[in-house]
């Protein structure tokens, strides 16, 4: 088990690292301004993967590419110490943006099935990776506050849940070592730059069925008859499929069952050949899951069979992420290093876990015999405008009327939130990599103030920094003045 530094020793170490962000935050920004525009989907991350690997050669890592698809690998070994793993996802959503942004997404692409699809940075992933990579290039440039070995990863495949798995089935730790402790961050949707932890289960279950429902043709227009409609079929499970989580699984249960795609006909006078589903499910726990499984084969299987389909359906689990379960004393340390760091007020703890689904758990082992311990955290995103018309009295109500994740409207404020990734993974990896001796206490290199804090001063080294950024009445933020122009 790696073994946390000492949170406030953590802060003076990266207040010292942060006071170069100034130096390199516009090639961040633009870096994630032009990943926003350039979307791929998952498994097409040619040109991200070809711009990570570039960014991560001139910061001096070890760079490899190709690693389980369009992964990359960057290693930096910077003396004695443990290993500790940074990971980034850099896919993006078939989906089409609608935030008004002068940088928005024009982009199209092609699904794995041939699909023309809109693509759309809609995950904050760019975000991720524009982040990852500031902070990797931080400390490159600052080896004198830190000791040990950073792996930074740059994961494929995120939306379809099993990138991190190629990499691992490709020999990652083999090929490059095996952590002693994984990070990541995801963007969520509370104020930009505020950090948000949770010990323990911090994500759900995700799993994606696909269904294959088979008719037999007809002209539907002169003798509908001598047909067995899938349409029908299929509007049959939706329907049936909506009362599942209300009436078979209990109220102290978190489920979330929604069917996504459904395709069928090329015209309107036609009885199709067969139709196509897609089902999405989420939980907390493995039972749930099973039951809600269970529930779809049944419900397929029955529809079917009352309407007297020629050939049974076609029921399979395509994509399937297990819970994101972060090792709580780890995630404890973190925290108190982000508080040490951010300041008390800018670092939460999450009450709940959300049932966003991720394949960054993969990474952990989970079910070996020697499970790599790992931390995600949640970085917040939305623009304080936004966040303050929200409707709603309490954070739990203006989350409900915040544009979140896959949303064609999501769009992070890019300064905090790309200023308090950066420092929250700078920050993340000096938590096991900082050197227990060096340079005393020094304010962020962000700062308004250049006065050191002392010790009995109970601030925080970048409590004046997020103060500026996160206040509301600081002023507009990027997005707004985006917005503007």
């Amino acid at each position: 088990m790696p073994q946390a530094v000492d949170p406030r020793r953590v802060a003076e170490h990266g207040s010292e690292v942060m006071r170069l962000v100034d130096e390199i935050f516009p090639l961040v920004e633009g870096f994630y301004v032009d990943l926003h525009r350039n979307p791929e989907l998952s498994h097409q991350e040619k040109r991200t993967s070809r711009a990570v690997a570039e960014w991560l050669s001139r910061a001096g890592y070890e760079v490899t590419t190709g690693v389980g698809g369009t992964g990359v690998v960057g290693v930096l070994r910077n003396g004695e110490g443990p290993t500790v793993l940074l990971r980034c996802d850099m896919d993006a959503l078939p989906l089409e943006e609608r935030t008004g942004l002068p940088y928005a997404s024009a982009a199209r692409g092609v699904t794995d099935d041939g699909q023309d699809v809109p693509v759309m940075h809609a995950s904050g992933h760019d975000a991720h990776t524009a982040c990852l990579l500031g902070a990797a290039d931080l400390l490159a440039s600052s080896r004198e506050h830190w000791s040990g070995t950073l792996m930074v990863v740059a994961q494929p495949a995120q939306e379809t849940l099993d990138g991190a798995r190629a990499m691992l089935d490709d020999g990652l730790y083999e090929r490059f070592g095996r952590p002693d402790i994984a990070l990541a961050q995801r963007v969520g949707p509370q104020p930009a730059g505020m950090i948000a932890h949770r010990a323990g289960i911090i994500l759900g279950i995700s799993s994606t069925v696909r269904v294959r429902i088979f008719g037999s043709t007809g002209h539907g227009g002169f003798q509908p008859q001598t047909g067995v409609d899938p349409v029908v079929i299929a509007a049959s499970i939706v329907t049936r499929l909506q009362t599942t989580v209300a009436r078979e699984v209990s109220p102290s249960e978190m489920a979330v069952l929604n069917v996504g795609v459904l395709r069928a006909g090329t015209k309107a006078d036609l009885v199709p050949e067969e139709a196509y589903l897609e089902i999405n499910t989420r939980c907390l726990s493995e039972q749930v899951t099973e039951r809600l499984h269970a529930a779809i084969e049944r419900v397929v299987r029955a529809e079917a069979a009352a309407s007297a389909a020629p050939r049974d359906p076609e029921i399979t689990v395509v994509r399937r992420a297990g819970l994101t379960r972060n090792d709580s004393q780890q995630t404890r340390a973190l925290a108190a290093a982000h508080r040490a760091y951010f300041g008390d007020p800018y670092v939460i703890e999450l009450p709940e876990p959300f049932t966003v689904g991720e394949d960054f758990g993969a990474f952990g082992l989970p079910g070996d015999d020697a499970p790599v311990p790992y931390v995600m955290w949640l970085l917040g995103s939305t623009p304080h405008e936004v966040w303050a018309a929200a409707p709603g009295d309490t954070p739990f109500d203006k989350l409900a009327s915040v544009p979140g994740s896959h949303s064609p409207h999501f769009a992070p404020d890019r300064e905090p939130t790309l200023r308090a990734g950066v420092a929250a993974l700078t920050i993340g990896a000096l938590t096991y990599l900082a050197r227990t001796s060096g340079p005393g206490r020094a304010t962020s290199g962000l700062a308004r103030s250049t006065r050191p804090l002392s010790d009995d001063e109970g601030e925080s080294t970048q409590h004046a920094d997020m103060a500026a950024l996160l206040t509301d009445d600081e002023g507009e933020s990027t997005q707004h003045a985006d917005m503007a122009a």
